[in-house]
């Protein structure tokens, strides 16, 4: 089960484990109590046997199955075959170029697969979640495949839409294209920042072997569920181009920056009573809390398109800089 999002040569690796322990389970079964019998008459404590039974009945199976690797191999190849894809990448499904002919035709069509872009950051997010809560399995493959997959749509992307001549397009289709290759420029950028938080969390648990105090670890998963509800908000609001929505975005943008500045005050106070776990996660910690800070920066964005052409009053709801102190 551990290793269902692994690819297809790790699953393999795990299923012939599993079938040589089920063939020597079956192999010391039918002698098990005379096996018994004959272990208690030796005189030694039932620790010692225990060991011994274990490292004796490990040789044994090993040597004994050592020359059937060969066919457990190919029965495993045939059992988990590896799965087809195109170049380990997924397709775009609507850069249609037949549309490209009517351009409000084809800038729906592309904002179709950024939305598709977009789905893919929300399952790097997701992953991101897991690894700080220490669920998340298989991370590299399954973050590997997802950025490959964020490097294709984002190529078809651009490429569709620089097929199509600006100057021809009206004033509005003009903004449109705009906003569409912005915001995948933005998702990609924010894939390549993911992927960068998920190896600087997985080396700290591996290579350092260090985890983030309780309270920090709620503070980052709190702040990374924010973020995640953030990027989904702003898909929606690209989709809609609702006001209402974009105004709820940047109001949710300020509400964010504000949590992120008051996490970091909460974890330098920790730094000061000298919570050892925070101590030993300092750096880590704080360069998370920024790169989310930049993360939620990139998936607002769609808000200000949406009130700067009608309703330039509400981007006073965004208008306190970054660096304003917390009242």
């Amino acid at each position: 089960i551990s290793t269902s999002m692994q690819n297809a040569a790790g699953r393999r690796v795990a299923l012939g484990s599993l079938l040589y322990k089920l063939i020597g389970l079956l192999l010391i079964i039918p002698v098990l109590h005379p096996l018994v019998d004959w272990m208690d008459s030796l005189s030694f404590s039932p620790q010692e046997l225990v060991i011994g039974f274990h490292l004796l009945y490990n040789t044994a199976r090993c040597l004994i199955m050592l020359p059937t690797v060969k066919p457990m191999g190919r029965l495993c190849n045939s059992l988990l075959p590896e799965r087809e894809r195109d170049n380990g990448q997924i397709r775009p499904r609507h850069l249609d170029a037949s549309a490209l002919e009517t351009p409000s035709l084809a800038l729906a069509n592309a904002a179709r697969e950024t939305l598709r872009l977009g789905d893919i950051v929300d399952n790097l997010l997701e992953a991101m979640l897991g690894a700080l809560r220490g669920t998340q399995a298989a991370l590299p493959q399954q973050v590997r495949a997802l950025g490959e997959d964020a490097e294709a749509l984002y190529s078809a992307i651009k490429l569709y839409l620089a097929q199509m001549t600006r100057e021809d397009l009206s004033e509005h289709d003009n903004r449109r294209w705009a906003e569409i290759i912005e915001l995948a420029v933005n998702l990609k950028l924010a894939c390549d920042l993911i992927e960068r938080m998920l190896r600087k969390v997985q080396q700290q648990k591996t290579s350092q072997r260090r985890a983030f105090s309780q309270m920090g670890l709620e503070e980052l998963t709190g702040l990374q569920e924010q973020l995640l509800a953030n990027l989904r908000l702003g898909l929606s609001v690209f989709l809609s181009a609702d006001p209402e929505s974009a105004r709820l975005l940047l109001r949710e943008k300020r509400r964010f920056r504000a949590q992120e500045r008051r996490l970091a005050h909460a974890h330098v106070s920790r730094l000061q009573r000298k919570v050892v776990q925070s101590i030993e996660t300092s750096s880590i910690h704080l360069e998370l809390i920024a790169d989310m800070k930049r993360l939620n920066s990139l998936f607002c964005s769609s808000a200000y398109v949406v009130l700067g052409g009608s309703d330039t009053g509400g981007l006073m709801l965004d208008s306190v800089p970054d660096e304003a102190p917390l009242p």
